[in-house]
């Protein structure tokens, strides 16, 4: 058995602060993908995907339903890495369109005991021409990738349009789709965007910046009415989907030693919150959009609930921290088994399984 196990990497990294270990592993990342041998080796160890779990979405394959969550790769620097920790597909950012240092350190806290993270990052980025730099630079790299965009710091919410609307005209024919993110706790007055005349604007802005599929992103804490007034008002105004759920603000729900009063809480202990605002949105919504489901993912089973309740796609970031690329594989292979137990043949008859309709 090799020692370079990823129990072995994660028992140094947890050693070091949060930020500084995401640091260190950013360096291995942007490192391994000039080493073609370590990362065949990697996806080859890694990286599973089967003919139950292959779907054609906004016209690229992806192998497997299991994402990488924005938040991570925040200037895309891994995204020739990312496949061979078992992502089906990533979304990189978020990004804005002058760089920003985001908030002061300490920002990113671990609740281990909850497996768990609290991040006041603040869309800390190199801004949207170094994010653009990394996208060209893929030329051939066959790979699905969504773009999550956010306004400066600086920007004023009356004018945050502006911002959206240079990220649409810069980013208007990379990647395979872009998130409009309204909905992170570390911006101030962001999520004061999660408005239906502000959806309306910026969905028409989009309209006429760009063809890619443009999906909303939303926070876990609003009202489930509220939160299926602003999602129906996206898909009437042509979102191409709706991505559930953002970090959490409700601190009543750790009980950690570590927890802070600041910042958004994501991993397991948001588990249930944002299943339970995820299917009530996928009730209203499935068969009319999109729907891609995040937070607290951590197992075949969880992964195949949020499947059976609309969701065509899924997303990890904190379960990875905690659990590494083998989580993926396990994931994956899981989600075969458990639709040959349902006696399904393709993820798609899954999907919405719980509303009594197959997806077409």
């Amino acid at each position: 058995m090799s020692i370079i196990t990823y129990k072995n990497l994660k028992n140094i990294l947890f050693k070091l602060q949060p930020e500084s270990a995401h640091n260190l592993a950013s360096i291995g990342l942007r490192s391994i993908k000039h080493c073609q041998p370590a990362l065949r080796y990697l996806k080859d160890r890694y990286f599973y995907t089967h003919p139950m779990l292959e779907q054609t979405i906004f016209d690229r394959k992806f192998l497997n339903p299991v994402g990488l969550a924005a938040g991570f790769d925040k200037n895309g620097q891994y995204i020739l890495s990312t496949p061979a920790l078992g992502f089906g597909f990533t979304e990189i950012g978020t990004v804005t369109p002058l760089p920003q240092d985001g908030n002061p350190k300490p920002r990113l806290f671990r609740l281990k005991s909850e497996e768990s993270l609290q991040n006041a990052m603040g869309f800390n980025n190199l801004g949207a021409d170094y994010m653009l730099e990394q996208l060209k630079k893929l030329y051939f790299f066959d790979y699905p990738i969504g773009i999550n965009i956010g306004k400066n710091k600086i920007t004023p919410e009356n004018i945050a349009l502006r911002d959206y609307k240079q990220l649409f005209e810069i980013f208007s024919d990379q990647g395979d789709y872009i998130v409009i993110n309204i909905s992170s706790p570390n911006t101030p007055g962001l999520r004061d965007l999660q408005n239906e005349q502000f959806i309306k604007d910026i969905f028409a802005i989009a309209k006429e910046q760009t063809d890619k599929p443009v999906l909303l992103k939303i926070a876990p804490d609003m009202s489930v009415e509220n939160a299926l007034n602003l999602c129906r008002s996206a898909v009437d105004a042509g979102a191409a989907g709706i991505i559930a759920t953002n970090t959490t603000i409700d601190y009543t729900l750790s009980s950690d030693p570590d927890k802070q009063s600041f910042g958004g809480i994501s991993g397991k202990i948001l588990q249930e919150k944002s299943y339970t605002l995820f299917k009530a949105i996928a009730k209203e919504l499935y068969g009319k959009t999109l729907l891609i489901s995040v937070g607290g993912i951590d197992s075949a089973q969880e992964a195949y609930r949020r499947i059976k309740a609309g969701a065509t796609l899924v997303q990890l970031y904190s379960s990875f921290i905690y659990h590494g690329p083998n989580l993926l594989k396990e994931i994956n292979e899981g989600l075969v088994e458990l639709l040959k137990a349902d006696g399904y043949t393709h993820i798609s008859e899954a999907i919405g399984a719980d509303f009594g309709v197959k997806s077409e």
